[in-house]
């Protein structure tokens, strides 16, 4: 009798399925008529004012080049509605509620996919967007009682019905009723799938933890604390998708820009906001945001560079410069430097200015009349004050090169105006000038650019970037206090902020809960504490790694990972050549070898490459692709591949502090398998 209804259930929703895509089919060739008329249309008005450009004239021309904008903007719409529909006809919809209004008699079938499609012959919503208000009901309820917000209130009833589906290339390929919040079975499947070259959107396994971060409306500025694996970076974009489709009278994909810890990261999620509909979105680095505000006239160490140095040298003296400038304490020194500067280091005298006195209290009354505004700003005022006066009282009007002159005297009276030279007096001042130290060519250490910038904002101002309307941080726990300070004033709209403290790649540098959330005071926190990447028994071996690390492994089985004992160093790259060829013999996709050092990895992409088909990733990178990779843990932040071969891991290469972070970062870039290879004594930081 169950299997009857079973099979009778499939064959009505195929039958859905089929007149639901020869509708989407027969829209598809609407729109490709429209666009082709459109083309048409241009090309024929193109022709035109080619044909009499000399015996148009200049209001006809303008007339006709409107009509030309106006149509291409037609065309442009239509071309991106075409995507859409060709996206429903592979992939029409992966839900199903029926719900019951409280004052209504009848249950309502509702279908969930990524893009809302409308019947042009009844307007009846034939499916509804993931982000719409009434979809929420789909994530976030079992059967029974539920309720979806509105703009207009909140909307009560009964749901009779949840059911699950999986269509690709138009084919229902299985269906699956359930009683609780996305069944398991279902993100099980989807879990279980080989990884791809770009990540994948997520909008048929959303948990409702999740949906609630994503629907978050109310939160200036939302920090999500996810530990690996629990899709924090996805969850971010998808938020962002919602956003866009929530606001989208005052925000556009134009409006938002994401911070990226490197190319690389940046190729592989930008796939996501695509898939759902929406245009990518802008990206950048610290490194290219200094930049800018440094109007590419300072050289500078990457981050990247800083955290290779730390790990092949692990230097005490430049632990403690990054240390510190990394820290609340420089931001109070360079205050209080910056009072110095006002009060003591400011020597004022009396001047005159043609053959008028301008006496040094007047000078200084000035000085401080400005004082909102910052510190090297405030000679121009001076002056002016000081011109204006002169005229007032002595009708005499000071000229070009006398001007230039009160400049320059005033000017010499403060140790500099060059904000380097004053940045390093800062450290004489503070009486450590070791704290500064410049590599060749004049090139600032990482740690030196921010405390450097905060430094020259102070003295010169900062002016805030009013085009983005919502920032996106990812990796946040790899930036510091003087970063975040930086970037509170460069953008002072609404932020999405996410990482995972215990994957900082620099642990003297890094900024935990606490001082994010002191930066942002108006801070809500979100916290996923379930890893959905690693199986049960990986995420299990990484706890050993880490031990003070919260995670919830999801009950995803498969091999416990193996550690490979070598004899000497040409056993274990035997091994490692091994392990390469039974991923090429398997299903797998992709293959991560992760090494602490780019020196490593390059090593050990040499010895390779020859005898596979293998890809370096480093810091110039600017993709992720599939099949096999050598990298570094840095560099594989936020990726994630089916199988991981983490080598060299002894008891001499991890041992420090930024050693466990990058041990723990590697292995947990795994999703179905991983191995530990070693010569000699494993190291200590994998516990017994």
């Amino acid at each position: 009798m169950r299997r009857t209804k079973i099979m009778t259930d499939e064959k009505r929703e195929k039958e859905y399925l089929f007149k639901l895509l020869k509708k989407v089919d027969l829209k598809l060739s609407e729109i490709n008529e429209a666009i082709k008329l459109k083309s048409d249309e241009v090309a024929s008005m193109n022709k035109h004012m080619q044909d009499h450009k000399t015996d148009m004239d200049h209001l006809e021309k303008n007339n006709m080049r409107e009509a030309i904008f106006n149509f291409s903007l037609q065309g442009e719409h239509s071309v991106e509605n075409r995507k859409r529909l060709i996206r429903l006809r592979d992939t029409a919809y992966f839900g199903r509620i029926d719900f019951k209004e409280n004052q209504s008699d009848d249950y309502k079938k509702i279908y969930v996919g990524v893009h809302n499609f409308q019947d042009t012959e009844s307007n009846a919503n034939l499916v509804y967007d993931w982000r719409a208000p009434i979809s929420s009901l789909f994530y976030d309820f079992e059967l029974g009682e539920g309720f979806y917000e509105t703009p207009t209130g909140i909307i009560r009833g009964n749901i009779s019905l949840k059911r699950q589906f999986r269509i690709r290339k138009g084919e229902l390929e299985y269906m699956l009723d359930t009683d609780v919040t996305i069944h398991d079975e279902v993100l099980q499947k989807e879990l279980n799938q080989a990884s791809s070259a770009k990540m994948r959107n997520i909008v048929a396994t959303i948990q409702k933890e999740q949906n609630a971060i994503i629907r978050n409306e109310e939160a200036r500025h939302l920090i999500i604390q996810g530990v690996a694996g629990s899709g924090k970076t996805s969850i971010a974009l998808h938020r962002i998708a919602f956003l866009l489709y929530r606001f989208k009278e005052t925000i556009s994909s134009e409006d938002i820009l994401i911070i990226s810890p490197n190319k690389v990261f940046a190729s592989y999620i930008s796939n996501v906001l695509p898939e759902l509909g929406e245009e990518t979105v802008a990206e950048t680095s610290m490194e290219e945001i200094a930049s800018e505000i440094l109007e590419y006239q300072v050289n500078f160490q990457t981050f990247f560079q800083q955290v290779a140095e730390l790990l092949e040298k692990n230097d005490p003296k430049l632990i403690e410069r990054i240390q510190f400038k990394s820290s609340n304490e420089i931001l109070i020194k360079i205050d209080e430097y910056i009072n110095y500067l006002e009060n003591e280091g400011f020597k004022i005298t009396d001047i005159t200015v043609k053959g008028k006195p301008v006496p040094a209290w007047f000078i200084r009354e000035s000085f401080i009349k400005y004082q909102r505004m910052p510190l090297l700003k405030r000679f121009n005022e001076v002056v002016r004050e000081i011109v204006d006066n002169i005229f007032i009282h002595y009708r005499i009007e000071i000229q070009y090169k006398d001007r230039t002159d009160l400049h320059t005297a005033i000017r010499n009276m403060f140790p500099s105006y060059n904000p380097r030279m004053l940045y390093k007096g800062f450290y004489e001042w503070l009486g450590k000038p070791e704290l500064l130290k410049t590599k060749a060519g004049n090139t600032y250490e990482w740690s030196d650019v921010y405390a450097f910038i905060y430094l020259k904002s102070r003295l010169e101002g900062l002016k805030p970037d009013s085009k983005v309307k919502h920032l996106v941080i990812d990796e946040m726990q790899d930036y510091s206090e003087v970063q975040y300070k930086v970037l509170s004033t460069l953008y002072p709209c609404k932020k999405t902020i996410l990482g995972d403290i215990n994957q900082s790649v620099n642990p003297f540098s890094s900024s935990n809960l606490p001082i994010i959330e002191k930066v942002f005071s108006s801070a809500t926190t979100m916290t996923m504490l379930k890893s959905y990447r690693s199986t049960f028994e990986i995420t299990q071996f990484t706890k050993r790694i880490s031990q003070k690390i919260e995670v919830e492994a999801i009950e995803r089985h498969g091999e416990e990972p193996r550690l490979i004992l070598c004899k000497n160093n040409e056993e274990e790259f035997s091994k490692i050549k091994s392990l390469i060829t039974k991923f090429e013999e398997g299903d797998f996709n992709s293959l991560g070898i992760i090494c602490k050092t780019q020196k490593q990895a390059d090593h050990l992409h040499e010895a390779l490459k020859n005898s596979y088909d293998i890809n370096l990733l480093n810091a110039v990178s600017v993709a992720f692709g599939r099949g096999i990779v050598i990298t570094t843990a840095h560099l594989a932040k936020g990726l994630e591949f089916d199988k991981v071969i983490v080598p060299y891991c002894t008891e001499k290469n991890y041992r420090t502090e930024p050693d466990k972070q990058m041990l723990y970062v590697a292995c947990t870039r795994a999703m179905h398998k991983l191995f530990i290879t070693h010569t000699g004594k494993l190291t200590q930081l994998i516990a017994s």
